[in-house]
């Protein structure tokens, strides 16, 4: 797929945040090369009018250098909320890297979601914030999968760079998402991350919008045997796989001597080992009450 790239002017990088573990949602590009055919950020198509498909098009944002950085100080910044902020783009813009250095020093609390290895460029920069923590998406261990559905790095590649930054201290978390019913073995992933992650956080595949079609026709061709699973999961709305699956990872982690959560808190906790596992399969009961704590804080 050709991939469109042009420079846009922005106000601010910096976007006010309803999200319970931010104040502000940072995202240093509009698109994303890496073109997940589950991206739930696909709907920004909606708002830059871009004709181009998603994993087509990038924006590069330009913003005027952040004069005041330390009215951002106990603030938390969450960097790569609607787009990888390490994407390919970034190696030669260098835009990510320009919103750090801007920021160091400011007091400010960093929180980055990635898909690439190419973070590790800038580990040192990271390491220079308090409490830091980067965050890499991984929802299989099967390379065929993976390329159906992504163009970034290899899971080993981010594996790697996962150890590398909790081998120099820095927080990191394994995001195993999003959970495909039938496909994402949890268990295999969290054995083979569980000791370079301080967190592992579970998120179910939601399918909304244009990008659902897409997911269950390709169910429906390179996994045929699954056909009745999803169709009761995403048309029926029957949630007693995600019950079942919650209950199975209960009993898992208590056997690996894990701790299982079904809160947001988990942020706020000091480093673990092993680390936390925090489960996100029912987000209609876990966003507004986590939300209504952020308010309380």
């Amino acid at each position: 797929m050709e991939l469109i790239t042009k420079d846009i002017d922005v106000k601010s990088v910096l976007t006010k945040s309803n999200l319970p573990v931010a104040d502000y949602s940072v995202n240093p590009y509009t698109g994303c090369a890496h073109g997940c055919k589950y991206c739930y950020a696909s709907f920004m198509k909606r708002f830059s009018n871009h004709p181009e498909p998603w994993g087509g098009f990038v924006d590069v944002k330009h913003w005027s250098e952040i004069k005041n950085p330390k009215k951002y100080a106990g603030k938390e910044l969450f960097i790569g909320s609607v787009t990888d902020p390490y994407q390919p783009s970034e190696e030669k813009c260098g835009r990510t890297r320009a919103l750090l250095e801007q920021m160091q020093g400011s007091g400010c609390k960093i929180s980055i979601a990635t898909k690439s290895d190419l973070v590790l460029r800038d580990l040192d920069l990271i390491k220079s914030f308090s409490d830091a923590r980067v965050s890499w998406s991984i929802n299989t261990l099967d390379e065929t999968f993976r390329e159906d559905m992504d163009c970034a790095v290899s899971i080993e590649r981010r594996l790697d760079a996962m150890k590398a930054f909790h081998d120099a201290g820095v927080r990191t978390t394994c995001f195993i998402s999003p959970i495909f019913p039938g496909i994402t073995d949890v268990p295999a992933i969290i054995r083979r991350a569980k000791n370079q992650c301080n967190l592992v956080w579970l998120e179910n595949l939601n399918l909304r919008g244009a990008y659902k079609t897409v997911i269950l026709d390709y169910i429906a061709k390179k996994y045929p045997e699954l056909v009745p699973l999803y169709e009761a999961v995403y048309q029926k709305g029957d949630r007693s796989y995600w019950a079942k699956l919650d209950e199975e990872m209960r009993q898992f982690t208590k056997e690996e001597g894990m701790l299982y959560v079904r809160d947001d808190d988990s942020i706020k906790r000091p480093f673990e080992e092993p680390p936390i596992v925090v489960n996100y399969f029912f987000h209609e009961e876990i966003i507004p009450s986590a939300k209504k704590k952020k308010e309380r804080g």
